[in-house]
């Protein structure tokens, strides 16, 4: 990822979440995962962000169609976002989105949860290594 990908990727990251914030300090806690999909395709909308719902992406195993997947929200064509209304968020989440950005072919997602009054979310990038430290001259 170069450096105007990344600043990009990092703007978008921002407005979407400014858009998510504003649906939970605006509905609350409490209400079902369609509610939230839509209040926040309503807000992205209002931010001249472009976003559709259950983007579908085929599954394929050794090249042969297997099935498909629906994110919740597809954002530019290029952020998913992955809505939950849980207790807490767990691995398997994790796991979900990664699994979502293998399939899509996508590199970023957040995952997100509205069940609580305060908006827990989490930054899922795939497919980028990250440099090894340096090791301090001796």
């Amino acid at each position: 990822m170069n450096t105007d990908e990344r600043g990009f990727f990092d703007s978008l990251t921002e407005r979407v979440l400014g858009a998510i914030f504003e649906v939970s300090n605006t509905l609350g806690a409490g209400f079902l995962e369609k509610v939230y999909e839509r209040a926040l395709l309503r807000e992205l909308s209002l931010r001249g962000i472009r976003a559709s719902a259950q983007a579908s992406f085929a599954i394929t195993y050794k090249g042969q169609y297997v099935g498909e997947y629906f994110a919740d929200i597809l954002v530019e064509d290029v952020l998913l976002v992955e809505l939950k209304c849980v207790e807490r968020l767990a691995n398997e989440h994790t796991a979900q989105c990664l699994n979502y950005l293998r399939a899509s072919g996508r590199t970023l997602c957040l995952l997100v949860n509205f069940q609580k009054p305060k908006v827990e979310w989490k930054r899922i990038v795939h497919g980028f290594q990250t440099p090894e430290p340096l090791e301090a001259p001796s």
